[in-house]
């Protein structure tokens, strides 16, 4: 059995502490996947926060919303636990100390900044480092994988990645459209898909086709599996070895020092079993060293995004 580190570039902690009003605890409460006590048993060396707020609610308190989620981010993960670090700049993540953990925000979905990139850049300095642009719906950017209209990117939206690509942020195509992913991968320097599996093995809005990986691939981005059942098997019923056989794909799509891991821990209402929160992230990496040698398990893990992330 070999434990090794973790980068998870998806989970919905923010959200669950912002529905509570700040009343549970994060290094302990169970009802957080990737709760402190749990990110440290399945040795995760890295978790990115979303910041994420429901399309549905009153636009005009959606960046008031986010503003609260960045507080408790900075209340109750940064100040409470000073062994966890936020990432700010990309080099930091190599320059973790033993026994740290990297805390990276990221924005899903711009709905909360309208039209306005004062509101990007004011999320761009409280250290938000990785932006997509929608949920599953239409916003000002783009439309989401969920709309059935399929649109690609807005004038607006095409400014917002380029000013990811000025500043290095990532730009996440994980809620895209079909047609909004290719337009964002035409201009995009640093594309990731940070919560997706592919539709080949399980056809579901959320998951990218065959084109559409070799593109993201070919463009030097990454892609991270998501845990959650429904992206993983047609019919839900997903097991460890399920989700393997989405990894298994895209290397044989050319992938292999490009995947990474992407749990959606917190935003998922349903788990695979021996994979239900962060603690038992090492269920996964054990299983995968039954298929794949040990290099390549730790390029799944965390050393591909090391080396591919902007520089």
């Amino acid at each position: 059995m070999t434990n090794l580190k973790i980068i998870d570039m998806h989970c919905d902690a923010l959200l669950k502490l912002w529905e509570a009003g700040g009343a549970i605890s994060f290094q302990t409460d169970s009802t957080i996947d990737t709760n402190k006590e749990r990110l440290r048993k399945g040795k995760v060396k890295v978790q990115a926060f979303a910041l994420f707020v429901d399309p549905v609610l009153k636009s005009s308190s959606l960046f008031d919303i986010v503003l609260e989620q960045v507080r408790l981010f900075q209340v109750e993960i940064l100040a409470k636990n000073k062994d966890i670090k936020h990432i700010t700049e990309w080099s930091q993540l190599e320059h973790l100390k033993d026994g740290e953990i990297g805390a990276l925000l990221t924005l899903e979905g711009v709905d909360a900044i309208g039209n306005d990139l004062t509101k990007l850049a004011i999320l761009y300095q409280l250290g938000v480092r990785s932006v997509g642009l929608t949920w599953n719906y239409a916003n000002l950017a783009a439309d989401g994988a969920g709309e059935q209209r399929g649109a690609g990117l807005t004038f607006f939206g095409k400014k917002v990645v380029h000013f990811n690509n000025e500043h290095q942020l990532l730009t996440d195509v994980s809620h895209l459209s079909e047609r909004a992913f290719w337009d964002v991968i035409a201009i995009a320097k640093y594309p990731i898909a940070s919560h997706s599996n592919t539709k080949r093995l399980c056809d579901h809005r959320r998951n990218l086709t065959d084109s559409q990986i070799k593109e993201l691939l070919k463009k030097g981005g990454m892609i991270h599996v998501v845990y959650y059942p429904e992206f993983v098997r047609k019919n839900g019923q997903a097991t460890i070895v399920d989700l393997i056989k989405h990894i298994e794909h895209l290397c044989e799509l050319g992938g292999v020092k490009q995947i990474g891991l992407g749990s959606d821990f917190d935003g998922i209402d349903r788990k695979i079993p021996g994979l239900a929160h962060a603690g038992e992230t090492q269920n996964l990496i054990n299983e995968l060293l039954k298929y794949y040698s040990e290099e390549e398990v730790r390029g799944f893990a965390s050393e591909n995004f090391l080396r591919n992330r902007p520089k």
